[in-house]
């Protein structure tokens, strides 16, 4: 019996011993500044900073609660399904190291001159050092708190002495909470006699007059590159010898989707973009299937879903052209979606995984990047499909009581969209073997 109860008594102090291991600064902050801290910082999107200890740890049980139901960090796809190079995902490991802390009165430890975080946190930007340069709205905008989501293009001129090689570009807004999503597509616009400025600085497209956009037709005739950010995504960048060229002169025009509001509150938005001296040998390119996209008249069923309806829809795209080799994709549906999944059907038959979103969240999307180029062969079919679900089940369903939903290619949220995006280049031999982490 003696023996028995000491056993007991080493057992129980191992155990304390065991929790009195994980610290913050030992175990805790390298998770925190990988998977939270990008969001969770000032500027960004995220509702508070999780930069200190004192940050974390007056929140140490919502964060507790949120990472056991795996609610943070947001990440949606499956992966199982596909896994992405910029998985956010805490693994149940660094779950349990967070939940034990917290279990454990969530003590402080010793704190390291030098914490081991993956890149340096810097103001202003999510990307590894400062942006070469910065192109921005010229005036802030008045968003109004009147509970109502605007959709406003901004054009943004800008004139450079010469074309720069594209390592990487991010979305910079002084109030990320105020912003649904963004879409901006940087046009070359070589021909002088084109006016730049004269045109108007924005488009309301909510409130105003949608034939006002006209004016910007003269700046659309060629498209260098298409781009955006929805809440949760950073950069997006080009490894080794890969991106695109910044043409001299032109426009960026840029979609911003303003969220529903109860105070006015002012924005100004633009973008970082990040320059390398080494030449550009494949330059990428963006497409977009289904709504707005390539093949938006061939999603069948005829896209509409009815009140108190759940309805799936699919599309098939055929590649006939060329190889071509996947950097990025990014799925995108509306408030009443509930799966997405896409995938490439080879000639042969066999299939090559896209992504999977088996619990569509329109607040968390994501431009998701593979570990390696996926290739995509001359022949082979893009499928793409989309559950909906259109009931009062739904807690996202805009209407109560449910209405009919149509999608009409249209940016207004309580349409519905079926959409893929891909960065891609043409294949060369070898292409499936390079990394992008």
């Amino acid at each position: 019996m003696k023996k028995l109860l000491v056993i007991s008594f080493l057992l129980v102090c191992a155990t304390s011993i065991l929790a009195q291991e994980v610290t913050y600064y030992k175990d805790v902050q390298p998770i925190i500044a990988g998977k939270c801290a990008p969001c969770h910082r000032p500027g960004e999107a995220g509702p508070f900073s999780l930069l200190t200890y004192d940050d974390v740890a007056r929140r140490a049980s919502f964060i507790k609660d949120v990472v056991q139901s795996r609610y943070m960090p947001p990440w949606r796809a499956d992966n199982k399904y596909v896994h992405f190079a910029n998985d956010r995902s805490l693994s149940q490991k660094e779950i349990d190291v967070i939940v034990k802390w917290v279990n454990n009165k969530a003590p402080e430890g010793k704190q390291v001159a030098k914490p081991a975080v993956s890149k340096p946190m810097l103001e202003g930007t999510q990307y590894s050092r400062q942006p070469d340069m910065v192109l921005k709205m010229t005036d802030s905008f008045l968003v109004k708190g009147d509970g109502g989501e605007r959709f406003i293009v901004f054009k943004i001129p800008f004139e450079l002495a010469d074309t720069a090689n594209v390592e990487a570009i991010e979305f910079l807004s002084n109030n990320r909470k105020l912003v649904h999503h963004v879409n901006y597509a940087v046009h070359a616009v070589p021909d002088t006699a084109v006016d730049l400025y004269k045109t108007d600085a924005f488009i309301n497209l909510t409130d105003d007059d949608r034939k006002k956009f006209d004016q910007y037709q003269p700046y659309r005739k060629t498209i260098t590159y298409y781009g955006g950010w929805i809440p949760g995504t950073t950069y997006e960048s080009y490894p080794k010898d890969f991106g695109w060229v910044m043409p001299k002169r032109g426009v960026i025009l840029m979609t911003v989707h303003f969220a529903p509001g109860t105070v006015d509150q002012n924005s100004l938005n633009g973008i970082n973009l990040f320059f390398k001296k080494t030449p550009i040998a494949r330059k990428v390119k963006v497409i977009s299937f289904g709504s707005g996209g390539i093949g938006e008249k061939d999603i069948t069923p005829t896209f509409f879903i009815k009140a108190n309806e759940k309805k799936s829809f699919s599309l098939d795209v055929m590649n006939p052209s060329e190889d071509f080799s996947i950097m990025y994709v990014w799925p995108h549906m509306h408030y009443i979606g509930k799966e997405y999944k896409a995938y490439i059907i080879k000639p042969g038959g066999d299939t090559v995984r896209l992504v999977h979103i088996p619990d569509w969240d329109f607040r968390w999307q994501e431009i998701y990047r593979f570990p390696k180029l996926v290739r995509a062969p001359k022949g082979s079919v893009i499928h793409i499909e989309g559950l909906y679900d259109n009931t009062a089940s739904n807690p996202f369903n805009p209407h109560n009581p449910p209405q009919t939903v149509w999608s009409f290619g249209d940016m207004q949220s309580t349409n519905e969209m079926l959409t893929l995006m891909m960065v891609f280049l043409p294949y060369k031999q070898g292409d499936e073997k390079v990394s992008l982490e």
